[in-house]
This record gives structure tokens, C-alpha cells and sequence, in this order.
């Protein structure tokens, strides 16, 4: 496969259809979504290019359409008016609400686990059973839907603890409490409502030591093929302080995931998991993304995803130099051990530009300005998170905005490029962490 272009190389659907070229919808609207444009936008097998919703940022790369991922009916619609060929869901929600088996049975092919499969995702107790069945390893837990009982079950063991809400939350039900009181603070919250009905039922877990890390690969029901890893930042504030967020940043590649390592996630986690889920009846096709933690004892899963992360994405796919087109679709067709996956030696990094008070209540329309100027700078991307275009002005409408990435030819290049960036930009009603991707293990 050719290397894909860096941007402002490519562009999608120019001219007549070309034979075996295909008209691709993208779900989602954010940061993640708008590199997977970027992407697949320079893919030759691209024909036509849509979004649902979109941004004012993903509006320059695919035609944008007024669609909500949670609105099944009238994507299949959607889908049958426009002969939609292949579907790209982005975010966690639909998949695990079942869209990917809609989706197959109106006879639309799509990129995504199916509803069984994507409860690696949509339950963390079950993810934790599967675990322990399959001998994957993984932190030790105990599951509760009774305030009380979890209560004892901390006090029991101690902290630092942490303790995670069973269904999705948006990366935000996820407690790692210094200390005992903290953490019962956390369970009795999240039990009586706080996260609706992802907390009836929580998951309390041991606090693993060492390095977090983000690993991604592509599986088609029976084969797994290793992506990359990256390194996010959880915590909005610098130094890993204040509350978890979304994300505020990432870099790839990780300095310790050397080929080593990687096989050794592949053997003792990823592998298990395709053929785990494989045996119970549940084939697993989309990506995995693994959250791990590198102890001394070797690698553990913290907690499985369904698709692709984000800010993590938006560190991937700019080292990509294969077209990820045809291994999407490979992935869906269940032919991934004939696909190998080339990528760039040069690191990216990702700063994500959030607005105040994010990841609490923000104010939405703030004017953004500057970006072209940002973008003028070498290996810079800007990827849009929350964003609008209003009266031919920028404006953000989210929390997290903007993603300003930056490949170099080594990490400190990547930071130093990504932060000129966003010096260029104006926009005062939004912050950014400034210490992403300053400490890098080895």
C-alpha cells in the first residue's frame, strides 16, 4: 500500500466515480472523527465522503449532514437514499445501542463491533468476568449494585482504590481515590445516580503502579493485527492534577513500546480477547483498543474500548503511512491476516484546546481565530473537536475544541511545533495543558 499523504495532499471524490471507489459515511463529530476524514478522505478507494454531524472543522474534508449518531433511523435512511457503501462509526455509544447489527441488516456494510461485542465496552463487569475466565490480566475487582456492601468491601481493602462506574460514561465515572473516604464518597455517587443508569452497578477495582498506556489493534472475528500505541493525559490540569477528563493530549509512539512488547500484548491480551469473544459467541471486528498498564509484573488491562481513542486517533493516523481504507474494510470482512500496516519513524503529539471550565459546564459560541496561521507551520494538523461555522466565523461549541497536532522527527520536535501552533491562535476563552507529552518514560 502507498504511504498516505500529509495534509493538503489529497482530496477525495475528484472527478467521475472510479471503479471500486466507494461513498463512506464517517459517525461522529469530533476530534477523533475529523482525523478519520482526514484519513480515509486520501484513501483512492474514496469516492464520496460524509459526516454525520460533522464540524465546522470536518466540513472542509467531507460533506457534513444533519444527522445524530443516536438517530439509527435515519442513518439506515440515509444510507438507502445516498447507496452508501461503507460506514465508519466513530464514537462508543451507537455501537454498543446495536447500530452495527442495523446497519448489517438492512445489508450495509460498516466498521464496528457488533452489540454483543462491543459490551467490552458498554460493561466493565463483564469485561472484568471475561477477563478472568479467559485468564487476561487484569487488576482485581469486586463488582456491587448496593452502596453498603461496597462501603465494607473499601474499607476492607484500603486505598488507593479505584472505582469505576459499569456503563459508559464518557470516560468521566472513573475514580482513583487517594484515600478510603474519597472512595466511598465516589461508590455512594455513582450509585444513587450520579452517571443515571451506567452507575447501577459499579466496579471496584485494586490501583495497578506503573506506566498507562494506549494500544490499538484492528481485529476481524478470528485475526488481530497490532496498530500503535500512544500515550494520553488524562487529568485536566498540568502535572496529572484535578479531575479526569476526556483527554488533553497524547503522543505517539510511546518510547518503551518496542516490538518486544507489543508481541507480548498481542500474546497475553489482544489474542485471548479475539478468541475469548470468539468462543462465546460474540466475534469481534472493529478495533481494540486496550488501555493497559505496564506493572512489574508485565502488562494489565485497565479497561477495554470499541473503537478508536481520542485524543489518541489524532496521534495515530498522521504516522500512518498505509491507506486504512482497505484494512477497515478488511476488518469487516474478516480477511485481516492478509494485511500489514506501514508507519512513519516520526513522532506526532496532540495538545487538545478546551474551553473554561471544561470538563464542568462551558459556554458555547466564544469566537476562534488564527488557524490559518497555525496550520502554515511544518507538520502541523489542526483537527477540529467542537467547533462550528457560524456567519463565516469559527466559534466553538464544545468542551474539548480543538486538537493542534504536530508531527517531528522526534518527540521534542512534534511539542515544540504543536505549541507554536497554538501560539498563533486566538481564541481567550479557552485553555490548554502545557505539559503534554514533557515527561516521557523510557
Amino acid at each position: 500500500m502507498e504511504p498516505k499523504p500529509l495534509p493538503g495532499e489529497h482530496e477525495c471524490g475528484a472527478g467521475g466515480r472510479r471503479e471500486g471507489a466507494m461513498r463512506i459515511l464517517v459517525l461522529g463529530a469530533g476530534g477523533r472523527e475529523h482525523a478519520l476524514c482526514w484519513t480515509i478522505g486520501a484513501s483512492p478507494l474514496c469516492d464520496k465522503l460524509f459526516c454525520a454531524p460533522g464540524n465546522g472543522g470536518i466540513a472542509e474534508e467531507a460533506e457534513c449532514v444533519k444527522l445524530e449518531v443516536a438517530d439509527t433511523a435515519g442513518i439506515l435512511a440515509f444510507c438507502a437514499e445516498q447507496a452508501i457503501d461503507f460506514v465508519v462509526v466513530g464514537p462508543e455509544a451507537p455501537l454498543v445501542g446495536g447500530l452495527v447489527d442495523r446497519l448489517a441488516a438492512a445489508g450495509v456494510k460498516a466498521f464496528g463491533p457488533s452489540q454483543k461485542a462491543a459490551e467490552l465496552e458498554g460493561s466493565k463487569a463483564f469485561t472484568k468476568r471475561f477477563c478472568n475466565r479467559f485468564a487476561i490480566p487484569t487488576a482485581r475487582y469486586a463488582e456491587f449494585s448496593d452502596d453498603a456492601a461496597a462501603e465494607r468491601h473499601i474499607r476492607a481493602v484500603g486505598a488507593p482504590i479505584v472505582v469505576k462506574a459499569d456503563g459508559l460514561a464518557a470516560g468521566k465515572a472513573v475514580v482513583v481515590a487517594a484515600s478510603v473516604d474519597d472512595a466511598v464518597a465516589a461508590a455512594r455517587a455513582m450509585l444513587g445516580g450520579r452517571f443515571g443508569a451506567a452507575g447501577r452497578r459499579i466496579v471496584v477495582e485494586e490501583c495497578l503502579a506503573g506506566e498507562e498506556l494506549s494500544f490499538f489493534a484492528l481485529c476481524d472475528g478470528r485475526n488481530a493485527l497490532a496498530m500503535a500505541g500512544a500515550q494520553d493525559h488524562k487529568r485536566v490540569g498540568e502535572g496529572d492534577t484535578g479531575p479526569n477528563t476526556g483527554g488533553m493530549g497524547a503522543y505517539s509512539p510511546p518510547p518503551m513500546l518496542d516490538e518486544a512488547l507489543s508481541e507480548t500484548i498481542m500474546a497475553r491480551i489482544v489474542r485471548p480477547t479475539v478468541a475469548g469473544m470468539a468462543e462465546l459467541g460474540r466475534p469481534y471486528r472493529g478495533v481494540l483498543f486496550a488501555g493497559l498498564m505496564l506493572t512489574a509484573e508485565g502488562p494489565k488491562l485497565l479497561e477495554y474500548n470499541v473503537r478508536f481513542g481520542d485524543p489518541e486517533t489524532q496521534v495515530l493516523l498522521p504516522r500512518l503511512m498505509s491507506d486504512l481504507v482497505p484494512a477497515l474494510v478488511a476488518a469487516a470482512d474478516g480477511v485481516l491476516d492478509k494485511f500489514a500496516l506501514r508507519w512513519r519513524p516520526e513522532a506526532a503529539l496532540t495538545v487538545v484546546l478546551a474551553a473554561r471550565g471544561y470538563p464542568g459546564p462551558v459556554t458555547h459560541g466564544s469566537a476562534i481565530a488564527g488557524l490559518a496561521d497555525a496550520a502554515r507551520l511544518p507538520g502541523v494538523m489542526l483537527f477540529h473537536a467542537g467547533t462550528l461555522r457560524e456567519g463565516g466565523r469559527l466559534r466553538a461549541n464544545g468542551g474539548r475544541v480543538l486538537n493542534v497536532t504536530a508531527v517531528g522527527r522526534d518527540l521534542a520536535e512534534a511539542r515544540t511545533r504543536a505549541y507554536a501552533a497554538i501560539a498563533r491562535i486566538d481564541w481567550p476563552d479557552g485553555f490548554c495543558r502545557r505539559d503534554i507529552g514533557a515527561r516521557t518514560p523510557r
